[in-house]
């Protein structure tokens, strides 16, 4: 594991545009004030959008089977006659 290398509260405000740039692209600092380290500055870590058809179909031969007559049943069980009327309780 690498040191985050550290950063004064004084570089952060001047060089703040250089420091931006190298978070963007992947860099994480620590941030001193007075010799102490008071936080991180890390970059956020993205999120996938969607996943590709190969990973899903992947996934989806070791998901476990599901009884389509059991589903429904707890559809049916879910969605009972009484809850159909919201003020009828």
């Amino acid at each position: 594991m690498t040191a985050q290398p550290e950063i004064t509260q004084r570089d952060l405000r001047n060089k703040s545009r250089e420091i931006m740039d190298a978070v963007e692209a992947g860099q994480s600092f620590t941030v001193t004030r007075d010799g102490h380290r008071i936080g991180e500055l890390i970059p956020l870590r993205c999120r996938r959008r969607f996943v590709p058809r190969a990973e899903f179909a992947a996934m989806s031969r070791s998901a476990p089977h599901i009884s389509l007559d059991a589903f429904r049943a707890d559809q049916d069980a879910a969605n009972a006659p009484e809850m159909d009327e919201p003020y009828a309780r």
